[in-house]
């Protein structure tokens, strides 16, 4: 079975895997949105509406795995809203056919409305208290969030990967690699704390009781900042405003440290690159053509410059600060 191929997970087996956990299906299966993993929704014979998630072979270890159920496990006896993985027969990792996969129990809820500044701050809350948890242990099995998994790792597997088209090769090499040594100087996190780690407005669903976090796949060691600078978007003072709402409801349970804030454009480069480096990685999977059909276009590394040479000016800039500091 290939690292990164799904080709052998059917109907068929998906409903085995289900079965042998004691849980029985009478619905279809409803394919939700992942490409990482493969994610279905269905409606069992106890009248509960189910998640059931196949974790992508070789991503993640076994006890990585382990690792973030028993973490979102603790957020959730703190009560915390987070969709915690079912634990059946005291396991909440089940193993069939090669595919190792988890249980989850359906929720409900609306997208989260990120331009809402009353939002910003409930997630502000929300974080603060998961950090809070974070920051009592630390992962063992799981990776932080560094330098050379996010940009010296990346920036190999896009080298040796050949998609970098001629024309643009040299040149986007180049500007990596100013971006790295920047990084370099600027990303030296003081504190690193278990993380959600991808917590944008997809992965935050507003329920009738309030925010709820789904989707800790990417949960990792790393600063407090990776977990609020994606919900800021737009001009410097727009974004401004934005972290006030954050922090306004973060310090209500835990203390931000204003010196992160210089870290949030190393973190942006370092997902940019990654993010690159996660669809190079995947482009022999047999479904990426019909998600990723725009990668490694010539207009895509055109695209990509641009964006990078945009990066790379935001890195030289003061960083973010408080509107009413």
């Amino acid at each position: 079975m290939s690292d990164f191929c799904f080709a052998h997970l059917t109907p068929e087996c998906i409903l085995d895997a289900i079965e042998s956990t004691g849980i029985y299906p009478e619905s279809g299966l409803l394919p939700l949105n992942s490409y990482e993993n493969r994610v279905f929704q269905f409606r069992a014979d106890d009248n509960q509406r189910y998640v059931v998630k196949f974790y992508r072979p070789a991503r993640w270890s076994e006890a990585q795995i382990l690792e973030e159920h028993t973490f979102m496990a603790q957020l959730a006896a703190a009560d915390i809203a987070v969709v915690a993985p079912l634990s059946i027969n005291g396991k909440t990792l089940h193993q069939h056919m090669g595919f190792g996969f988890a249980l989850f129990p359906s929720v409900g809820g609306r997208s989260f409305e990120v331009d809402n500044l009353d939002n910003l701050e409930l997630l502000g809350q929300v974080l603060g208290r998961l950090h809070s948890q974070g920051a009592q242990s630390a992962f063992t099995h799981r990776p932080a969030l560094n330098l050379s998994t996010h940009l010296q790792q990346p920036t190999q597997i896009l080298q040796q990967s050949g998609l970098v088209k001629a024309p643009y090769q040299q040149q986007f090499f180049q500007i990596v690699k100013e971006i790295t040594e920047i990084c370099g100087s600027l990303y030296q996190p003081k504190a690193q704390i278990r993380l959600h780690g991808d917590c944008h407005a997809g992965n935050i669903l507003a329920t009738t009781d309030g925010l709820c976090l789904v989707d800790f796949d990417d949960c990792r060691q790393g600063p407090a900042i990776q977990d609020l600078w994606m919900m800021l978007s737009g001009d410097t003072q727009s974004r401004q405003v934005q972290l006030d709402a954050l922090l306004s409801g973060y310090e209500l349970y835990r203390a931000f440290d204003l010196k992160e804030l210089a870290l949030i454009e190393p973190l942006r480069a370092m997902r940019m690159i990654h993010y690159m480096a996660w669809l190079a990685e995947r482009h022999q999977d047999p479904a990426f053509v019909g998600n990723f059909s725009w990668f490694a276009t010539d207009k895509y590394w055109e695209q990509q410059l641009g964006y990078l040479q945009e990066q790379l000016l935001a890195l030289q800039a003061p960083p973010l600060s408080l509107a009413f500091g």
